[in-house]
Parts: C-alpha cells; sequence; structure tokens
C-alpha cells in the first residue's frame, strides 16, 4: 500500500506495523467484540529448526472421504500419542462440496478440517500422528510449526 502508493486502501495491522512501514493509524479497537484477538503470521518458505525449551504448535488440514467413524480415527491419531490439540474447524471443500455415493437423503458435504495441537514437527509422537492419518486421508498438509504464544494479559 504504502510502496505503491495507493490512496483507496487500508490494512488491518498492529500499531507496530505502522511505526515500521511509517503508516498511519486510520482508526484503532475496530473490533465488535472485546473478546476478540487476532494472530499475526510470520511466514517462511522453508522451516525453521525449533528451539530447544520452547512450547511449540503445529498446523495442519486434512479431508478424508466422508464414512462411519472417520473424524474420531483422524483425531485419535493424536489422542493416543498424548498430542493436545488447542483448535478444530471445518470448512465446506470448494472445488467438490458434495459427498458423492451416499445415499439419497440430506444433502452432505465433504470438508476441510483446520487443526493446532501442542506439538512440534521435531517431536516424533507428532511425525507419527501424522503419518498414522495420512493412512486414511485423502489430503493433508502441515500449514507451520511454531513456537507457542502464551496469552498472559487480555
Amino acid at each position: 500500500i504504502r510502496d505503491e502508493h495507493l490512496e483507496n486502501m487500508a490494512a488491518v495491522a498492529s500499531e507496530r506495523a505502522a511505526e515500521l512501514y511509517g503508516m498511519d493509524v486510520l482508526d484503532s479497537d475496530i473490533q465488535d467484540d472485546r473478546s476478540n484477538l487476532t494472530r499475526f503470521l510470520a511466514l517462511a518458505r522453508d522451516p525453521l529448526p525449533p528451539i530447544p525449551g520452547l512450547a511449540y504448535k503445529t498446523s495442519i488440514v486434512f479431508a478424508f472421504k466422508d464414512g462411519p467413524g472417520r473424524l474420531f480415527k483422524s483425531l485419535a491419531c493424536f489422542a493416543l500419542r498424548d498430542i493436545n490439540l488447542t483448535k478444530i474447524e471445518s470448512r465446506p471443500l470448494k472445488e467438490e462440496p458434495l459427498a458423492d455415493g451416499l445415499d439419497p437423503g440430506p444433502v452432505q458435504f465433504q470438508y476441510l478440517f483446520y487443526i493446532d495441537c501442542e506439538a512440534s514437527m521435531a517431536d516424533e509422537a507428532m511425525r507419527n500422528a501424522l503419518r498414522n492419518l495420512e493412512e486414511h486421508t485423502l489430503f493433508l498438509r502441515v500449514l507451520g510449526s511454531y513456537p507457542r504464544h502464551i496469552l498472559t494479559d487480555v
């Protein structure tokens, strides 16, 4: 926005980002719910080695063909290895949202599942959980593994 002098654009970012990039803060506290939290991520193309002694989180996304117990089996990959899940979200697939080969009746959808867990990709238990999960998913991607931030004052 700054570099291209885009005057009809704005960004949602921290006050620190405005300082770093020499931008003006047009408004603050723009949330409509005081309990809202926004996470900002720094992305890297190549993974960084974990720092010993730091707690880590890993974010993944996966999809599986609909069937009995599939979500249970997917989550069990982590539970059986004592890996704590801190977030689970599901979103219908954009390309093929309707599940194929299902009995006529109510519309059923295929989903992407987004999971955050308290583990590093360097942890053997995490790598084993992902290998196990990969056995019964159609799609699996690690979105990232990063130091876990513990909120102390919200």
